[in-house]
This record gives structure tokens, C-alpha cells and sequence, in this order.
């Protein structure tokens, strides 16, 4: 009779390579998640505004090209909308979720006018509040008057 003498069997699993899986995969998705949300493009203005805290729902968000030409970022974010198709879109969104933000992003060179009727369909739809997105003022500039 031989005995065995040795190790013993370990019942153990080394995650330290999950856990640099996980972490290669988390910095992937922090990568391309802002990416996924980009609509059409648009030159924005810069202001040194106070970012919004995130919330857990996705913004509605109303972007206007340089043209005036509204686009909702459901169905398809590169489907132009007239007035009344974004009314409806809008209005459908904000009736199943009340408390969802809404925010508008237009171009720079669009006219005061253009934006301010895509924010009064939006009101329309049954948004309370309206925020803007801006590009935040680059280290150069500061905050007084130009």
C-alpha cells in the first residue's frame, strides 16, 4: 500500500483575471457609451454652465442643425421631423414617462427664432422643464463680457 503525500487539492477559483476582464470591459463601455448617443451634428455654443446631475432615464433630447431642421433622438435620430410629426413623437415619449428629462442642442448658427419654436413644441408636448446642451468654455476663455 502506498500512501500519498503531497499536495492537497485546492477548491479555489483565482478571479484576478475576471477581474481585469471586468475592468478592460468597463473602460470599453465608458469609451463608446457617448458615443452611442451622438445624433446629428451639430456646432454648439460655449458657455460656462453648471453640468447636470445624470438621471436614470434618457433625456429627450431636440437637436437643431445648423439648416433649422428638427431631430428627436427616438425612432431614428437622423430622421428630420416637421412640427407636428415632433409634436407627436414628443408627446407620446413624455406621456409614458412624465418625469423624463428634455434637453435642446442647436447649432450656433441657427436662429434664435428656430430654437425657441422647437422649445415651445416641446412645452407643448408636455415638457416642464427645457435645458440646452453647450460645450463647456475651453481653459483659455473666462466668464466676463466680451
Amino acid at each position: 500500500m502506498s500512501r500519498r503525500r503531497g499536495r492537497k487539492l485546492m477548491g479555489e477559483i483565482n478571479v484576478v483575471p475576471y477581474i481585469d476582464v471586468m475592468l478592460v470591459l468597463l473602460i470599453i463601455f465608458m469609451v463608446t457609451a457617448p458615443m452611442l448617443s451622438q445624433g446629428i451634428k451639430v456646432d454648439l455654443p460655449r458657455a460656462a454652465a453648471e453640468p447636470i446631475a445624470p438621471d436614470d432615464l434618457e433625456p429627450l433630447l431636440l437637436s437643431v442643425d445648423s439648416e433649422g431642421t428638427m431631430y428627436l433622438n427616438l425612432g431614428d435620430p437622423r430622421q428630420a421631423l416637421d412640427e407636428k410629426s415632433l409634436l407627436e413623437v414628443a408627446g407620446a415619449a413624455l406621456r409614458r414617462e412624465p418625469e423624463r428629462p428634455v434637453l435642446v442642442k442647436a447649432d450656433r448658427a441657427v436662429p434664435y427664432g428656430r430654437v425657441v419654436e422647437g422649445m415651445v413644441l416641446l412645452q407643448q408636448a408636455g415638457a416642464k422643464k427645457v435645458g440646452f446642451v453647450t460645450e463647456p468654455l475651453s481653459a483659455g476663455h473666462g466668464t466676463g463680457s466680451r
